[in-house]
């Protein structure tokens, strides 16, 4: 706990959401037919992903609802291929690899060379956003997407590509040189090609993203900076704002690291109010970092706790179930659809609470979360998981179309079998098949 805040637990007075689940018996983690369910969960969405994902003009498709590669906009040189898209499905093929799934290293491959040949900047350094077959569609430098880049060449470096300590190298050395603030401890944003900065504005969203990256980095190189930064950023953002808004995380600042309540942005990277998907993915973070940094920050684990107690107490539909996007400051719903991805960081962060404390709250929220996911967002006509559903529980299209990414739901599956004190690449890299099945 900081020495200038006052701890404040989180504690909901609000009933348990219905339908009831019972936590009797061992966690489901620990339980060799539900280690393989979640295997075979995994290796769905591998095999929806390939091969309809790999584009022969270099990196990858995305992916429309029935698994099919999403068209081209009109104007330009075949599709646009997104940084963060990118550098995901580089490491969701990294993951597969390590599980020994013949094919994965080509796709590690491809999008190695991609990454180093298109959408990196050979000019002024960095990574554009936004490329197409012949030129870069949207040259910007973001700081969530250089974020990615690293999460990218460190999982690389786990499986031993021959280009992972290049890559690695170069997008350290433009995090650090060209984005990272000493003063504040984090991120800046976004910069135009020639490195002007574009805005004022500073983002919890990219600096919980580096976080990560910056944890798989030391995982893979033991550069102890890269840790030393993910501690700063998790104090920044967490120990400080998130406990002073009563573990609500804000997620959008000025360039002096005040809160920016009035704020409302891009509806999928930067929506207004608050994001208890977030909260759920920092939990999960502070977890893996508590560990990583020899346990000594034992405010880390109480904040996860917090952290996740209030994302589900305000963030969760008792009556139907599933995790609205956002919320206002009065914790009301704003935007009250159900996305994919909040209910797999809740299953990743109800995973890692619960094999570091033994309230029983963990084990129910992680059978609860898993229970909406396979009844509404398990797509068992085409594969993959449906990103949007309305209140009512029907799919929509409103901000997601197709099927957006391998990242979130693979991490879902695959993050309770390993220790949740290390990261997704490292704990498959040191896991047996016994203990990855518990058989």
């Amino acid at each position: 706990m900081s020495a200038h805040l006052v701890s404040t637990p989180f504690m909901s007075a609000a009933p348990p959401p219905r339908p009831w689940v019972g936590t009797e018996g061992p966690r489901f983690v620990t339980r060799p037919a539900h280690r393989h369910w979640l295997m075979g969960q995994a290796r769905a969405l591998l095999d929806l992903f390939r091969p309809a994902a790999l584009n022969p003009r270099g990196g990858f498709f995305t992916l429309a609802d029935d698994g099919t590669p999403n068209p081209g906009r009109p104007g330009l040189a075949g599709v646009e291929r997104q940084l963060h898209d990118t550098c995901r499905t580089v490491h969701g093929f990294a993951i597969a690899h390590l599980l020994g799934l013949p094919g994965a290293d080509r796709y590690v491959d491809h999008g190695m060379a991609f990454l180093w040949d298109r959408h990196r900047d050979g000019t002024h350094g960095g990574y554009f956003w936004g490329v197409d077959d012949a030129r870069a569609t949207e040259p910007v430098k973001k700081a969530y997407g250089h974020a990615f880049v690293l999460l990218a060449a460190a999982s690389a470096k786990v499986v031993g590509h021959p280009d992972a300590d290049r890559l690695l190298a170069d997008v350290t050395a433009v995090l650090r040189d060209r984005f990272w603030d000493e003063a504040a401890g984090a991120t800046t944003e976004d910069y135009t090609a020639d490195w002007a900065p574009l805005e004022d504005y500073r983002g919890q969203n990219s600096n919980m993203h580096l976080t990560e990256a910056l944890m798989a980095a030391f995982e893979a190189t033991g550069d102890a900076r890269s840790l030393a930064m993910a501690e700063r950023i998790a104090t920044l953002i967490i120990d400080r704002h998130a406990r002073r808004a009563g573990w609500r995380v804000p997620e959008h600042f000025d360039a002096a690291w005040q809160v920016d309540r009035a704020y409302a942005g891009d509806p999928m990277f930067r929506p207004a109010g608050t994001t208890p998907g977030h909260a759920l993915e920092w939990s999960r973070l502070l977890v893996q970092l508590w560990g990583l940094g020899g346990r000594r920050h034992a405010w880390m684990v109480e904040a996860a706790g917090n952290l996740f107690r209030r994302a589900v107490a305000t963030g969760w539909d008792a009556g139907t179930g599933g995790f609205y996007y956002t919320l206002g400051w009065d914790d009301v719903p704003a935007q009250a659809d159900r996305y994919w991805w909040p209910c797999a960081e809740g299953i990743g962060a109800a995973a890692a609470l619960g094999a570091v404390d033994p309230d029983p709250v963990f084990e129910a929220w992680y059978r609860r979360i898993w229970g909406f996911v396979d009844d509404h967002v398990i797509d068992r006509r085409f594969g993959g998981w449906i990103p949007e559903l309305d209140p009512a529980l029907n799919r929509v299209c409103r901000v997601f179309t197709g099927k957006p990414d391998l990242y979130h739901a693979l991490q879902a599956c695959l993050l309770p079998l390993v220790s949740p004190e290390a990261g997704l690449t490292r704990g498959l890299a040191g896991a047996g098949a016994a203990a990855l099945l518990g058989s």
